[in-house]
């Protein structure tokens, strides 16, 4: 088989892990998205109510339930952060094994990947919506918006600019992490790329189409959230 054939062969071979690890980087992105955004919003909120300014008993319930929150969401924040990633995917994989629920090899990289994106984007959406002065929202509920049209029109826009370079570096630091998951089978380009090397010993060609494939995939999403971030720039002049 001549060079250019093996290239063909392996390109085939590796562009269907690329689809996989599309999906991988796709599904876990939103997860991570998702509960940063809703940890971030419950711990900077919170952050803002005083106990001296409650107004009722429920008010004080409300506000050590919300304190409790707070304190869990900081314990998920600090495990997740201070884990290894490919522990915690072995921990899941493997782990809850052993207690019974096996989950499979993509459900098991997308939750753990997705924790841990969770706890480190929590933090993000934290300091965004910590940026934004208390008096925009008192100011929105004056001219008659309920809470949710404030946080909808006023509060989650101007974070999204805030937090924009961050979730971009993250997006992109996803796709590379990606590679780790092929640790538990996770059907992706390093996977892939293993069983080629193991069948055929072509390392140095084989990795290097990794390498080409990776980067013909993040160079683009680099370009997209450099375009999304000057269009966020430009929507605050």
């Amino acid at each position: 088989m001549t060079l250019v054939e093996k290239i063909e062969l392996y390109s085939l071979t590796l562009l269907k892990g690329a689809g996989f690890t599309i999906g991988i980087t796709v599904i876990t992105f939103c997860v991570a998205v998702a509960l940063g955004l809703l940890f971030g919003a419950i711990k900077a909120f919170n952050a803002k109510r005083e106990l001296s300014s409650l107004l009722s008993f429920t008010d004080a319930v409300l506000y050590l339930s919300g304190r409790l929150l707070v304190l869990l969401i900081n314990v998920y924040v600090e495990v997740f952060r201070g884990l290894p990633a490919l522990a915690v995917l072995f921990i899941l994989y493997f782990g809850l094994a052993y207690a019974g629920l096996q989950l499979g090899s993509f459900a098991a990289a997308v939750l753990g990947l997705g924790l841990i994106g969770g706890a480190m984007l929590t933090e993000v959406f934290r300091a965004g919506f910590g940026s934004i002065h208390q008096g925009q929202r008192e100011a929105a509920l004056a001219v008659g918006m309920t809470p949710l049209d404030a946080l909808r029109h006023i509060i989650l826009p101007q974070t999204w600019r805030i937090t924009l370079p961050p979730l971009a570096n993250y997006a992109i630091g996803l796709l590379k992490d990606t590679a780790i998951v092929s640790a538990i089978a996770a059907p992706e380009i390093m996977f892939f790329a293993r069983n080629l090397v193991t069948r055929t010993f072509d390392t140095e060609i084989i990795y290097l189409l990794v390498a080409v494939i990776y980067f013909c995939l993040s160079f683009p999403l680099a370009r997209l959230a450099d375009r999304f971030e000057a269009r966020a720039r430009a929507g605050v002049r």
